[in-house]
């Protein structure tokens, strides 16, 4: 009788614990560590976007590279620097590393943006890594995108690189603006109405597309998913919260957010 009444208590102190929230039950547990190299040499914080996403669930260890321009100059400038980044992240004890900055990764194509993927795997040991790049194209993917409104923090040569890149995973660009931005530090005082607008804009002027794509890792996006895709109707990625809902499925985790766009609602 002892022995029954013991296992009901613990069947029920179990149940219990079952129904707590999910995201509960993932912070109890050790943070996982994720490494990131941001372009910017600035950039020593957790990423916002990915705190508000995930918590304290996620440890972030952070490179930089020190970009200065998004131009095709100022991302050669910085192109060595990405494998020893990489041997420092693995030596931090990262559980898997990705590349920031889009288009750091897209701005030579996607055999190019493979090969900085094997550089990163190769560095690491092994570790399961990814680019900003690669996560955007999967958010695409997953949201069925096939006809491309794009808006960018970009010049028009970036935007032309991003055009062909896209082209080369089979989306048809039908509309992409940049806001012309180029010094590293200018992104940061684009704020979120006016992303809102611009992208609203940029979609409108493409009425027979059927996915928005706001891209650049330094633009916050997180928070304008949803309200983008209110407003035009159409599944919407972005740079840095897709590249962290990517990295967390690097980490074998699984957390899921309703209220930020169709994809990570999913």
């Amino acid at each position: 009788m002892k022995n029954t009444r013991r296992s009901l208590l613990q069947l029920s102190a179990m149940s219990s614990l079952l129904a707590l929230p999910c995201l509960n039950l993932q912070a109890a547990s050790a943070p996982r560590k994720l490494g990131l190299i941001f372009p910017p040499a600035d950039r020593v914080d957790p990423p916002e976007e990915g705190v508000a996403m995930y918590g304290d669930s996620i440890t972030y260890l952070i490179e930089a590279l020190g970009l200065e321009t998004m131009t095709p100059e100022g991302y050669d400038a910085v192109q060595d620097r990405i494998r020893p980044a990489g041997e420092r992240l693995a030596e931090r004890g990262a559980e898997a590393v990705i590349l920031m900055g889009t288009s750091l990764s897209f701005y030579k194509g996607e055999a190019y943006n493979q090969q900085l993927t094997q550089l990163l795997r190769d560095a690491t040991g092994g570790l399961p890594v990814t680019t900003m790049s690669t996560a955007v194209i999967n958010g695409l993917k997953g949201v069925g995108a096939k006809r491309m409104a794009v808006a960018t923090a970009y010049n028009d040569e970036v935007n032309d690189r991003l055009r062909t890149f896209l082209g080369e995973h089979g989306l048809d660009v039908l509309a992409i603006e940049g806001l012309g931005i180029e010094a590293v530090e200018d992104i940061f005082s684009v704020n979120q109405p006016q992303l809102i607008e611009f992208g609203s804009r940029v979609s409108a002027s493409a009425p027979d597309a059927n996915a928005l794509l706001v891209s650049c890792g330094g633009l916050r996006t997180l928070e304008i998913l949803e309200p983008l895709e209110q407003r035009t109707g159409l599944p919407t990625i972005s740079s840095t919260p897709h590249a962290m809902y990517a990295a967390n499925a690097l980490l074998g985790m699984d957390l899921r957010w309703p209220h930020y766009g169709q994809l990570m609602g999913m």
